[in-house]
């Protein structure tokens, strides 16, 4: 049952660092197994797509030409965590064909959320620009994402791309990817531990892909079973609201919590790779 007049609830239930006792160590292999991907990979580095200090990306290449592009989205919370953090993601999938890209965002409070989002459309657009001279198909973009890097995929997935620039497509993100995405915000506003993000009721309607439209593009949409009852009634509500025309996968990870779900798109074994590669038609 949602309690979202519980404050303390809701903290336990959105806030994942609070509740794997572990989390701290599992950033920590992030961090040196991205290390050792950007040393030892192929990659191009902190590639500028906006005028922002922040604004930069990581273009890791597959090893054939025309391949479809997968552009990752790091979560945190829109508060922490950066791109270099999840560059070990790339190796598995640039193995499997395709181009990955990882862009970096500003982090709130410094910046709004739909700040934040608005820098990620700039990133899709400069992918859709410039994939091609890093070997990548421009018409075969899908994007994917952890946590609320899950949440930006969908609203990707939802925007508007012709009111961005005419020339740009109606549908740049042909697929999105969401681990542990979150689609109604609304008990993010009212979350103590959240409250630094200024969360407002029309922000949350303008930021919540639940209250948004099906898609043409496909979402797939998954989540850890040792993930709260709310991250796990969040990722059946959009295949609730989409329906499975737009959500065809929606699925819960055996064995997985917030943070160890995200190794399984390193996996080559594991359906959450599996899951990407399909939507990259390298299934």
């Amino acid at each position: 049952m949602r309690r979202l007049n519980d404050l303390a609830w809701l903290d336990a239930q959105y806030n994942p660092r609070a509740t794997v006792p572990d989390f701290a160590q599992q950033l920590q292999k992030w961090a040196a197994a991205s290390a050792h991907t950007r040393a030892h990979a192929p990659c191009v580095l902190d590639l500028p797509y906006g005028d922002g200090a922040d604004e930069t990306l990581d273009v890791f290449p597959a090893a054939v030409a025309q391949a479809p592009v997968f552009v990752f989205l790091h979560g945190g919370y829109w508060r922490a965590l950066d791109k270099s953090d999840v560059s070990f993601v790339a190796p598995a999938l640039t193995a499997a064909g395709a181009l990955v890209v990882v862009p970096g965002y500003s982090l709130a409070p410094a910046v709004t959320v739909e700040h934040i989002v608005l820098q990620m459309v700039r990133a899709l657009e400069w992918t859709w620009r410039h994939a091609a001279a890093h070997g990548g198909d421009p018409s075969r973009i899908v994007v994917g994402g952890h946590s609320v890097g899950g949440h930006m995929a969908a609203m990707l997935l939802s925007a508007r791309w012709k009111q961005v620039a005419e020339d740009l497509p109606a549908q740049v993100v042909q697929g999105a990817l969401s681990i542990s995405g979150l689609y109604d915000l609304e008990p993010l506003r009212l979350a103590p531990f959240a409250q630094e993000l200024a969360l407002t009721p029309a922000s949350v309607r303008r930021l919540s892909p639940a209250f948004f439209p099906r898609p043409k593009g496909r979402l797939m949409a998954l989540v850890g079973a040792q993930e709260s009852e709310e991250f796990r009634r969040q990722n059946q509500l959009i295949r609730d609201v989409w329906g499975p025309t737009a959500v065809p996968v929606c699925e819960t990870v055996a064995h997985a919590d917030h943070f160890t779900i995200l190794r399984d798109l390193a996996d080559p074994a594991a359906r959450v790779h599996a899951c990407a590669r399909q939507l990259l038609g390298l299934a």
